[in-house]
Formats: C-alpha cells, structure tokens, sequence
C-alpha cells in the first residue's frame, strides 16, 4: 500500500505562495486489509455470543483477504511500510487474539486460570512472531519461515473447534485438555526457531507436470466435500512438518556422526 505525495498550495508567513507534498494512501489494498480485520472482529464476537459454527469460518476467510492484499499491492505496485504495519495489526487482531479467544471461550474457560494463561501465551507468541517476521524481512532465506507462520497457527487452533462442534458436536469442556496442548503447540511453534517451508519459491508462471494439476483439483474437490476436516488436517500437517522434518535433520546428523 504506496503513500503517494500529493502538491498542495498554501501561503507563507512572508506571503509567498509555496507548495509542498500532502502524503495520501491507496485505497485498493487497504481494503483487503480492512476486510480481513473485520473478519477477525467478527470472530471474536461470535465467539462471545457463542456461535462457534461462524467464528472459525471468520477466522479462515480473515486467512484469503490477508493473502490477497499483499498480492494486490505488488501487482498494482502500492507496496510501503504504512500498509506492511497495517497489514501486521491486522494479523495481530485475525490470528493472533481472535484464536485465543474462540479457544478461550470454547474450551479453555473451564480450566481456570490454566486456561486463560494458555490464551494468553498464544497471543503473545502471536505478537512475538509477527514482531519477528518485520525485523526479518529480507534478511533470511525466503523458501522458508522461522517459526509457525500465524495465520497456520490460527488455521490450527480454530479448525480444531471448527471440527469438534460443528461436525462431532463435542462440547468444548469435554476435551479442555487437548486443546489446551493444541493452543500451546501452536503458540511454542510460532516462537520456535523450527524452519516451515514457505513455498514462494514456487512459480505460477512456469510450465509444471500435469499431474501437478490434478493434485491441485484433488485438493479443491476434498475441501469441497468437507472443509472444516480437510483443512484442519492440511494445517495440522504443515504445522507438524517443522518439527518432524528437524527431528529427521537431526536423526541423520546423529546417525552420521556414529558411521564408521
């Protein structure tokens, strides 16, 4: 989102007339922005007037508007730093307060003071991991994210909820427990220094294999057929790849070290 400096006249104290620049903002992604941050604000109030069933589907279309504007303002170049601070608060409020208090309210509240500090770690890593990625920009290695992007941590957290009440109709109460280790998970992996691959490098202008297509078409036809599982699942996988893949690093460091 580019400030773009705007001529205005005005008189001097020595009654000249001078010109200077007035800073103005494009509006296009901007919108998206907003857009997104309602979202999370929806969420959270749904999430006080009980409604679980919208509160999670909030939350994701909060995660398409967060990966459009970001699209929007380098195709119609109007990147600055005023839209990448919009766009982190807006993060902040989407995935990082929103999930801990659609979980909060869900399941954690039973669990008393555990459950509301739960919360609050998530939030926290949320900001922590946001505050991070903006110093870090430019500066690591593109292909991957240190640490569980946030938006993935909220897909986690809130499909959770998503699947247990609106598919199993199971009370949040019934399984505190796991989500309290879901919450934590998720808040633990945003801070970690754990690598996620974060597929930029992938190129949507070159030509790829055909099979490639149909994996895509797969996909799309298995959120289709049951959105809430599928995508927990899909999130639940990528948020599990980090430590997996650098338990895999270590095992074969290890094992290395022990050849003969």
């Amino acid at each position: 989102m580019a400030i773009k400096p705007r001529k205005t006249w005005e008189w001097k104290k020595d009654g000249m007339l001078a010109r200077h620049s007035r800073k103005g903002i494009y509006i296009l992604p901007n919108l998206f922005t907003t857009a997104a941050l309602f979202a999370g604000f929806f969420a959270i109030v749904q999430a006080m007037n009980g409604q679980f069933e919208q509160a999670p589907i909030a939350i994701f279309i909060a995660m398409v508007l967060d990966g459009l504007d970001g699209r929007v303002a380098r195709w119609t170049h109007t990147e600055s730093d005023f839209g990448a601070e919009y766009d982190s608060l807006s993060d902040m409020v989407s995935f990082g307060l929103a999930p801990a208090l659609v979980m909060y309210a869900w399941a954690l509240s039973g669990l008393g003071k555990l459950g509301w500090l739960a919360a609050f770690m998530y939030a926290a890593a949320a900001a922590l991991r946001l505050a991070r990625f903006n110093i870090q920009t430019g500066t690591v290695d593109k292909r991957y994210f240190v640490g569980l992007p946030s938006p993935s941590a909220a897909a986690v957290t809130v499909g959770f909820v998503w699947v247990l009440h609106s598919i199993y109709g199971v009370p949040g109460k019934e399984v505190s427990f796991i989500a309290l280790a879901i919450t934590v998970f998720a808040g633990a992996a945003m801070v970690s220094n754990i690598r996620y691959h974060s597929f930029k490098d992938i190129s949507f202008r070159e030509r790829v294999p055909f099979f490639v297509v149909l994996v895509g078409v797969l996909i799309f036809v298995l959120i289709s057929y049951d959105p809430p599982q599928v995508l927990f699942m899909i999130f639940l996988g990528y948020g599990l790849s980090g430590p997996l893949a650098a338990l895999f690093r270590l095992y074969r460091r290890w094992t290395g070290r022990r050849a003969p």
